[in-house]
């Protein structure tokens, strides 16, 4: 694994504990632009997540209405009830945000897809950096808030279900997150710049608590607004054996 890899996995937690647990489990308090402008405001304010770690799916409930839940994979979406039936069902769905730009209203499948990739990824990364296919390279130190991160691209395998194929992770001196670049390839490509602070250790492994993401511009520095997500999460949770 390469140096500065292993630091930044080391200073979460490190990959030996963190391969003891199977999947986790979180509040969260949610908000920003993104939510209404894909006519949504609201749905997803105040719900719980559930995200396998390394298997890539995720849950969220409640999903607008309290009884009803998602479950996303990356090949098919499925809408649930109370009872475990299944209301409605997205299959290839990847697939169905061909031609969105950021303005383009997504449908209740659509939109779960979204918060699935999303919380699967903040919630597995930085260990996804160990993962078989996936390619990081160093990139030149970057300078903000007085502060001097390191930096990585992040090459995801096409398997993995994610914001964008290429990412870039900001360090700081203890190998902490402090900043998640990507594009939005669902919503157009749309440039994102994620900043994460305020970190909780939980059972072994360090987790941001906030999380800010804004548009960012072509030379790399984030817009100050509109605030597009933001994402609090408590009662962090993690666990072993079936989900």
């Amino acid at each position: 694994m390469d140096a500065l890899v292993q630091k930044i996995v080391d200073a979460h937690g490190g990959l030996e504990a963190w391969s003891k647990f199977s999947s986790l489990t979180a509040h969260l308090a949610q908000g920003g632009a993104l939510w209404g402008l894909k006519g949504y405001a609201g749905k997803l304010d105040d719900t719980n997540v559930t995200v396998g770690l390394g298997e890539e799916w995720a849950s969220h409930h409640p999903f607008g209405s309290r009884d009803r839940v998602t479950l996303f994979r990356p090949d098919k979406v499925e809408i649930k009830d109370g009872t475990g039936q299944v209301l409605e069902t997205l299959e290839s769905p990847r697939s169905s945000f061909a031609g969105h730009t950021l303005e383009t209203p997504w449908t209740e499948p659509q939109l779960a897809y979204f918060a699935g990739i999303a919380m699967w990824t903040y919630l597995n990364v930085p260990f996804l950096l160990a993962a078989p296919g996936v390619v990081s390279e160093r990139l030149d130190d970057w300078h903000e808030k007085g502060e001097t991160w390191q930096r990585l691209r992040v090459t995801f395998q096409k398997e993995i279900a994610t914001h964008s194929t290429v990412q870039t992770l900001y360090v700081d001196d203890a190998g902490l997150l402090k900043r998640h670049d990507y594009d939005v390839e669902i919503a157009g490509n749309t440039p994102g710049a994620h900043y994460v602070t305020d970190y909780v250790e939980v059972q072994g492994i360090k987790f941001p608590t906030k999380r800010r993401i804004y548009p960012r511009q072509p030379d790399g520095q984030a817009m100050a607004e509109p605030l597009v997500v933001s994402i609090d999460l408590d009662r962090i949770a993690l666990h072993q054996g079936p989900a």
